[in-house]
């Protein structure tokens, strides 16, 4: 039914820009495929399996009717990591729990919640991933030989820098065309995949030219196989679950939020509207299957979903036919694939690490100066320099902190009293001094959400108003949002302190306060009869509770009605004296 949905009002003549799509995105795929397995440490035919599995199943599951998934530049430094630490087998188990995570994301409907990670958190740690994937390149782009690597970026530059006397010509002059060729392709014929191209003429001129003087996929890792691998369930067990439930999550987390991404830059690109739970309900089922085949993590690709809708795709067809071609390709052309120089696939992962640097981004959040820049610096020098686990985990924090921090700042809980020169006579701050305030009746604006980060400033701001004895304390909550407990807590104690000797009264409380104030009690305690919907019927009141013999010789003023109480009291005092002397 869910499938059926996702065709509902196809008409076969959509089918040849489907098929149009499909095939330019497949073909695109293929050098990509194999280059983001070979740089995750794995062999380049499980970059093509994902390409297959994944595609598909993403294509007919997902939430996106022109996402394209597979294999992509943002896993590369988490599944090297994986692969040098846990080994193959485990990445393959790895996947396959971030499958059900992000299964169960969709189900319960969480996807939402991906969306709420701080864009300087996205951008730093993207750009990070694309600093690594270019140095990383490097070694292959030079021919260095002796090479290990490392999961350090540190200790990959000093290896670089160790073996840099081994440098091949041949492997420059190979990448160089590649490179070359990647980036002009574009410019001649912008609906020829530059990448195929770069590989394929870097290939034909090493072999003419100069055979067995660079490296290549057959003499790195040996013929490709023509075919699927056979179906196997990997050995899993409670400890090795265990073991990998951080990468896995780190996986699923990565890949979630790189295919919500692609979804939103889809619906920019076309006027639509994917559905993300529905999207990490594909994602998972496409991780789930892809490793039992030999394939490595999968997510929305953006520069293929960009690429398949820029060239005509009308539904998920053309993503199921993506990943047909591949197959395809892999059955008939596969054996061709050893020919291929690891120096021509490269420049392949350099101009993708390139295009995602959302460099443009990265340096425009710098010139704000602002904590976001911080918090951007920090998770793209963490990715970088230790790992991107480390990253998201300090970004997000640092990113809740300042959240609070800021939030905190905006809150203000300052005396208030009416502005009668004025033409609505609103409460307002500022107009309280020494020779214009009222002694038994403090009111207060206060604005912002009372939670956590400022309940504790808000009480201790009203508490030493409460020195003063004031007979009534009147809190204008018109501008409070939110309330949580922190803040309800702390407006019990002020509520506890003052109602000892005088009266609290709230105006302008809104449902959610309300909702929590009902929830805890605190509503019943002050008082049904102390909440008023508006600040001018709460100070009626308030005038009313107050002790008019105080009002006598008051020259402060703060009400209007102070002027006739400050004169009906004189008048009464005077009288009590006439009747005192006769």
């Amino acid at each position: 039914m869910f499938i059926n949905q996702r065709f509902h009002q196809y008409s076969l003549k959509s089918l040849p820009k489907d098929l149009v799509s499909g095939l330019i995105v497949g073909v695109i795929a293929i050098p990509l495929g194999m280059a983001f397995a070979i740089a995750s440490g794995v062999k380049p035919e499980y970059g093509i399996y994902t390409t297959i599995v994944a595609g598909i199943l993403i294509s007919l599951f997902g939430g996106s009717k022109y996402q394209i998934g597979g294999p992509t530049g943002a896993f590369i430094p988490i599944l090297f990591g994986i692969v040098m630490t846990y080994g193959y087998e485990n990445l393959l188990i790895a996947g396959f729990m971030a499958g059900i995570i992000l299964l169960l994301l969709g189900i319960f409907k969480l996807g939402s919640l991906i969306k709420y990670i701080p864009r300087p958190v996205t951008i730093g740690f993207t750009t990070g991933i694309a600093v690594t994937i270019f140095t990383g390149q490097i070694a292959s782009f030079l021919g260095l030989e002796g090479m290990k690597r490392h999961e350090e970026f540190v200790k990959n530059i000093q290896e670089i820098f160790v073996h840099l006397h081994t440098t091949n010509v041949y492997s420059i002059l190979t990448a160089g065309i590649c490179l070359v060729t990647i980036i002009l392709t574009p410019k001649i014929a912008p609906k020829v995949p530059g990448p195929l191209i770069g590989l394929m003429v870097s290939t034909l001129f090493a072999t003419m030219l100069f055979p067995d003087q660079v490296a290549t996929i057959g003499t790195a890792y040996g013929q490709i196989p023509s075919s699927l691998p056979k179906f196997h369930i990997p050995d899993i067990n409670l400890d090795v679950m265990m073991n990998l439930i951080k990468p896995a999550f780190i996986i699923a987390m990565l890949g979630g939020i790189e295919s919500l991404l692609s979804a939103v830059v889809a619906d920019g690109m076309t006027n639509s509207r994917h559905n993300s739970n529905k999207e990490l309900i594909g994602q998972g089922i496409a991780n789930m299957v892809t490793p039992l085949f030999g394939g490595i993590p999968a997510t929305g690709a953006i520069a293929r979903t960009a690429t398949n809708i820029k060239n005509g795709a009308v539904s998920p067809l053309s993503g199921i036919i993506h990943g047909i071609v591949v197959l395809l390709v892999l059955i008939f052309f596969a054996q061709y694939a050893s020919y291929i120089p690891l120096a021509s696939m490269a420049p392949i992962l350099m101009v993708v690490a390139w295009n995602m640097s959302e460099r443009k981004v990265f340096g425009h959040i710098l010139k704000t100066k602002s904590t976001d820049a911080l918090v951007l610096v920090v998770t793209f020098l963490l990715t970088v320099f230790v790992n991107l686990t480390l990253a998201v985990e300090v970004g997000l924090v640092m990113s809740a902190i300042l959240f609070v921090k800021r939030m905190s700042d905006i809150m203000i809980t300052a005396k208030a009293l009416p502005n009668y020169e004025t033409k609505r006579k609103k409460v307002e701050t500022g107009m309280v001094s020494d020779t214009h305030d009222c002694p038994q009746i403090s009111i207060f604006n206060i604005e912002g959400p009372l939670f956590f980060g400022a309940a504790l400033t808000f009480e201790e701001t009203i508490m030493k108003t409460i020195n003063y004895r004031p007979k009534i304390l009147l809190l204008r909550m018109g501008r409070v949002p939110f309330m949580d407990t922190t803040g309800e807590a702390n407006l019990s104690r002020i509520v506890h302190h003052f109602s000892k000797n005088g009266i609290v009264i709230l105006s302008g409380l809104n449902p959610q306060p309300e909702m929590v104030l009902k929830k805890t009690g605190l509503y019943d305690m002050i008082g049904k009869e102390h909440f008023f919907e508006h600040t001018g019927d709460a100070i009626q009141f308030a005038l009313e509770q107050i002790n008019k013999n105080k009002c006598l010789g008051c020259k402060h003023f703060a009400f209007h009605e102070c002027k006739e109480l400050s004169k009906s009291e004189s008048v009464e005092s005077g009288r009590k004296k006439l009747t005192a002397t006769f």
